[in-house]
C-alpha cells in the first residue's frame, strides 16, 4: 500500500499557520507601537538599560541559524544527507546560543530586579514598567518559538535518519525551514524595537 504524501496540503497548511504567528505577534507590535506613542521619553530611557551588544549577537546568531537552515534544505534536495544532518544540527546549536545568552542578559535584569513586580521596577515610571513588561512578554514568547523550533528540528532529524524525510519527500525539512525563518524575522523586528530606539 502506497503512504499517501499531500505535499500542497502540507505547504499551505504551514503558510496558515505562519499567517496565525504573524497576527499573534502583529498585535503585540501595534500594543508596543501605542505603548511607546504614550511613554516615547521612558522607552528612550529604558532601552539604554539593555545590552546592545548581546542584542546584536544574537542577531548574528539568528541569522546564521537561518542560513544553516536553508543550507539543510539544499543538501537534502541535492541528495546529501549528512551535509543536511550536519546543518540541522548547526541550526540548534546557534538556537542553543541564543537561549544562552537570552538567558544570562535575563538573569542580569531579574538579579537587579528589573522584571514586572520586581522591586526596583515598580518604584520606576509607569512608561518604564510598561517597556519591561512588553519586553519580557515579547521576547519570552519569541524564545518559546526557538524551543519549539529546536524540538522541530529534532524531530525532522529523525525522520531524515530513518530515511522517511528525503530528497524526493522533503517537505518536513522545508516547512521547519519557513518556520524557523519566521523566528528569525520576528527577531529582526523585535532587536530594534527594543535595543536601538532612538
Amino acid at each position: 500500500m502506497t503512504e499517501h504524501r499531500d505535499y500542497v496540503g502540507a505547504k499551505m497548511g504551514m503558510w496558515l499557520f505562519l499567517f496565525t504567528e504573524i497576527l499573534l505577534f502583529g498585535g503585540l507590535f501595534v500594543l508596543y507601537s501605542v505603548t511607546l506613542g504614550r511613554y516615547p521619553t521612558e522607552f528612550h530611557e529604558a532601552s539604554k538599560l539593555l545590552d546592545v551588544t548581546m542584542g546584536t549577537t544574537n542577531t548574528v546568531v539568528l541569522i546564521t541559524s537561518s542560513l544553516f537552515a536553508a543550507l539543510s534544505v539544499a543538501a537534502l534536495q541535492k541528495g546529501s544527507r549528512k551535509t543536511a544532518e550536519l546543518f540541522i544540527g548547526l541550526t540548534m546549536a546557534l538556537a542553543c546560543c541564543f537561549l544562552v545568552i537570552k538567558y544570562f542578559e535575563w538573569s542580569h535584569k531579574i538579579h537587579a530586579g528589573i522584571y514586572p513586580g520586581g522591586e526596583t521596577l515598580v518604584q520606576w515610571e509607569p512608561g518604564k514598567q510598561a517597556f519591561f513588561s512588553l519586553y519580557y512578554t515579547m521576547t519570552g514568547l519569541h524564545g518559546l518559538h526557538v524551543i519549539i523550533g529546536m524540538g522541530v528540528f529534532t524531530w525532522v532529524w529523525a525522520m531524515i535518519r530513518l530515511e522517511r524525510c528525503t530528497p524526493d519527500h522533503f517537505v518536513a525539512l522545508e516547512n521547519a525551514g519557513l518556520y524557523w525563518h519566521l523566528v528569525d524575522l520576528i527577531w529582526i523586528y523585535l532587536f530594534p524595537l527594543y535595543y536601538l530606539i532612538t
